[in-house]
């Protein structure tokens, strides 16, 4: 202020130096001064509480906005763990139905193996039981036939007839007595 002043006093002392066209004349700093204080309380008084409410609504919705954007981040969050707990869950729960089909795919494997082993013992046994009815066949055609051979040659050695029914009881008595030896 005091170089404000100061530069008035000059300014009126020299008037015919050429500042008078920079400083205005005392009047007209005075109502500049005055208009400007005016400006200045009108604009403190309505614009800077208007620009101050904005800057608070502005601060409070960007706040507000960070305030939901961290709750949608902690709820994002907690759906991840869901999904992964759930994917957790879901790969135990595969696993476990792959186990219990391998062991029912075992289990069947074992009773068809069971089964094909009990058929073959099944097949062994009835080809056994009919080789031993066909030996005991087979047998008992070769002693009638061996009775028949021998009767007829006993016939041409002895040249006459020999009772047959007497002559193969005799035969039959004897391969009868043989089987019993060799058992």
């Amino acid at each position: 202020m005091n170089l404000l002043a100061t530069a008035i006093i000059l300014a009126a002392e020299e008037e015919a130096s050429g500042t008078d066209l920079l400083i205005p004349e005392t009047s007209e700093l005075i109502a500049g001064i005055i208009a400007f204080a005016i400006v200045f309380f009108v604009v403190w008084k309505f614009a800077v509480p208007a620009i101050n409410q904005t800057l608070e609504n502005r601060q409070k919705a960007i706040k507000s906005e960070l305030d939901e954007a961290e709750k949608s981040k902690v709820e994002a969050a907690s759906l991840l763990e869901d999904y992964k707990a759930q994917l957790k869950g879901a790969r135990t729960e595969a696993d476990r139905i792959i186990e219990e089909a391998r062991q029912a795919a075992d289990a069947m494997k074992a009773e068809l193996i069971a089964k094909a082993n009990a058929d073959a013992q099944e097949i062994m046994a009835k080809a056994r039981a009919e080789a031993d009815t066909e030996k005991a066949r087979a047998l008992q055609e070769a002693r009638a036939d061996m009775a028949t051979l021998s009767l007829d040659l006993a016939e041409k050695v002895v040249g006459a007839s020999l009772d047959r029914n007497a002559q193969r009881g005799l035969v039959d008595a004897y391969l009868a007595d043989l089987d019993r030896m060799s058992q």
